[in-house]
């Protein structure tokens, strides 16, 4: 059996796989809300960005984690088509989810529904991102820790449509968020505790590329991604936000309109 080691960088990866799921939980929780204050296109737009600063923050952290993943005895490397497709399917997958609490009428049976999709998406972005890996050997799993990492991918993605649905000031977003990435990270190294690699030495070439060739430049991408649509969202005010400073600017007119009228009839009085 070779030896696993899911830090070879130390706390690197995983410190900066969790930055990256929190703010990918962030960002689309976010965007949530201003889709329920939506209606029409503009609610769908929101959604769609939704989905995919959900499943562009999981996959980041699934794959900026597996940075930090070793196996004495062999190298490893990614198939290139899977790996895209792991990505495409999380982003499809959680969109199903988020649309179905978006347009839902049953708040309940939508939050059930929708967390029940995403989970699975995540968890099956997660396995299918593993069986993108190209080694020297042959890659088992523990079925019982399996079924832990997908219970854990769907309570953590139903808390975090819950706050969607339930969560509007940014503080509140901005926790959840944390609460959010800490149960995707979790979710991902249960699962990677599920993993058992038996080696067999080869001096072939493996198919795929390396780490470092492929996923470092396309995670680098897209967390560039998920940084200039933070920066996107958190300047465009929700419909409460921008009522309020409506409600604010009126109200700021009124009062010089007031001003003048109130000292003439007092000048009035006293002549």
């Amino acid at each position: 059996m070779g030896h696993l080691d899911h830090a070879a960088y130390g706390w690197l990866t995983p410190v900066l796989s969790y930055v990256m799921a929190c703010i990918g939980a962030a960002l689309g929780l976010r965007c949530t809300v201003h889709a329920l204050a939506a209606t029409g296109r503009s609610r769908r737009n929101w959604l769609l960005t939704a989905a995919s600063a959900i499943g562009t923050g999981i996959w980041t952290m699934h794959f900026v984690a597996m940075l930090g993943f070793s196996v004495t005895g062999t190298e490893i490397h990614f198939n290139v088509p899977l790996t895209i497709l792991s990505l495409l399917g999380a982003m499809v997958v959680v969109g199903a989810g988020v649309f179905a609490v978006g347009y839902g009428r049953d708040r309940g049976r939508s939050l059930v529904l929708g967390g029940l999709t995403t989970g699975l998406g995540v968890a099956s972005m997660h396995y299918l991102g593993m069986a993108a890996l190209r080694l020297h050997g042959d890659i088992a799993y523990d079925p019982l820790t399996v079924v832990l990492s997908v219970a854990i991918a769907v309570v953590a993605a139903t808390a975090a449509l819950w706050a969607a649905l339930n969560i509007r000031s940014p503080l509140a977003v901005a926790g959840a968020s944390l609460v959010m990435g800490a149960a995707v990270s979790s979710m991902h190294y249960t699962g990677m505790t599920a993993v058992a690699v038996r080696v067999t030495p080869s001096d072939a070439a493996l198919p795929g590329a390396t780490a470092m060739q492929f996923i470092f430049p396309l995670a680098v991408g897209l967390g560039s991604y998920l940084f200039l649509t933070s920066a996107f969202v958190a300047l465009s005010p929700t419909a409460d936000e921008r009522a309020a400073s409506a409600s604010a600017q009126r109200l700021g007119d009124q009062v010089p309109a007031q001003g003048p009228g109130v000292g003439s009839g007092s000048a009035a009085r006293t002549a």
